[in-house]
């Protein structure tokens, strides 16, 4: 791979398809189910926003990663 000989570049490791879709199931499994907020919980609500962003990023993190050890034609 290019660059792989420079210092800190990591082995390339293929991307192992069970792997993958595993964290992703279980970052997803994390969101849980979305309900409609009432008024009362509307501050509830910015940090419910937030924490799902926060799992969607780190399940989008993996597919990147995985991408990244795919061989590019």
């Amino acid at each position: 791979m290019p660059g792989s000989h420079l210092p800190g570049a990591q082995a390339h490791v293929p991307a192992d398809p069970n792997r993958i879709r595993s964290q992703v199931d279980e970052l997803l499994a994390e969101l849980g189910e979305r309900r409609e907020p009432g008024p009362a919980e509307n501050t509830e609500t910015g940090a419910d926003i937030t924490r799902r962003a926060r799992i969607l990023e780190q399940a989008h993190e993996v597919l990147v990663e995985a991408l990244s050890t795919v061989d590019k034609i």
